[in-house]
């Protein structure tokens, strides 16, 4: 099936990045989400960006309105009844998941796929809402995804191979660089190995071993990281990674590894959640 069209569901930071880079890759895109307000704003935020692109002579202006044309913002979810591909990329929530995918497996045609940017939920119980269970994929991507090269393609326990080689080949007509993660476990790859260093950097510093600055300094000039964890930690918010090693730990046998450590769990009791706070590990208002 030629892939011409493409869903996204959801139009906030990711879902506007995928919209993106799915309409400067040459596809037409309908973007959709619940409010007038948020669909607004996403096309604000995708202008914004491409205009910067002309600015620093990337893209002609010529070009840049060729892409913002390809997308069409969209508030009903009758929009997107005849596109090719779908990709969702709604809150973290499964419930709400479930029930957007419900949705989408009696609005549009049986052979599309239905790709879900989710980053740690499983997609084999994803799949357990719709009656194409064939045809559910993960497509990770990362932010900011305009930028980053990396997508995980995430099979779920019945996702058939053809739809893992579609999800693949459109990854690579994005410009991106798929892998494939062949059993649907919690954080797939990349999230699994960076919670995992975060986890263990604070423990050093609980230790005693090195202050959290020179464990910092040490994964960027030691292995080359372009942040350090403690530095990823704040950026990306202390609560979001505090959830993903909680659920980590319950989900992966209660493996004592996963346990997030004391320090990182008072810090979130006090609300000291990252940079968008002004406060974490570090104190990013000074």
């Amino acid at each position: 099936m030629e892939i011409k069209t493409i869903g996204i569901l959801g139009a906030g930071t990711m879902g506007s990045q995928i919209a993106q880079v799915a309409a400067q890759s040459g596809y037409n895109v309908v973007i959709r989400d619940v409010e007038d307000r948020i669909v607004e704003n996403a096309m604000k935020s995708i202008d914004g960006f491409q205009s910067k692109s002309v600015e620093k002579g990337k893209i002609t202006e010529e070009e840049k309105n060729a892409i913002v044309a390809r997308i069409m913002p969209a508030t009903r979810m009758g929009a997107v009844k005849d596109v090719d591909f779908i990709i969702e990329a709604v809150v973290e929530d499964i419930a709400v998941k479930k029930k957007l995918f419900a949705e989408l497996d009696e609005l549009t045609r049986q052979e599309v796929v239905l790709a879900s940017n989710t980053s740690s939920l499983s997609l084999t119980e994803l799949a357990t809402a719709v009656k194409r269970q064939d045809k559910v994929v993960g497509m990770h991507f990362f932010n900011p995804a305009q930028l980053m090269r990396l997508v995980e393609v995430v099979r779920g326990l019945n996702t058939c191979n053809d739809t893992v080689e579609i999800s693949m080949d459109l990854v690579r007509k994005f410009r991106k660089e798929p892998i494939e993660v062949r059993i649907d476990s919690p954080g797939f790859v990349v999230n699994r190995m960076m919670i995992a260093s975060n986890i263990e950097a604070i423990r050093l510093y609980e230790q005693g071993i090195a202050s959290k600055e020179d464990i910092d300094k040490a994964t960027k000039l030691g292995l080359n990281y372009p942040m350090g964890p403690f530095e990823l930690m704040d950026y990306t918010g202390l609560d979001i990674n505090y959830y993903v090693m909680n659920g980590f730990y319950h989900n992966l046998q209660k493996e004592l590894k996963w346990d997030p450590p004391l320090s990182i769990k008072n810090l979130v009791k006090a609300g000291m959640l990252g940079k968008k706070t002004g406060c974490g590990w570090y104190d990013h208002k000074k």
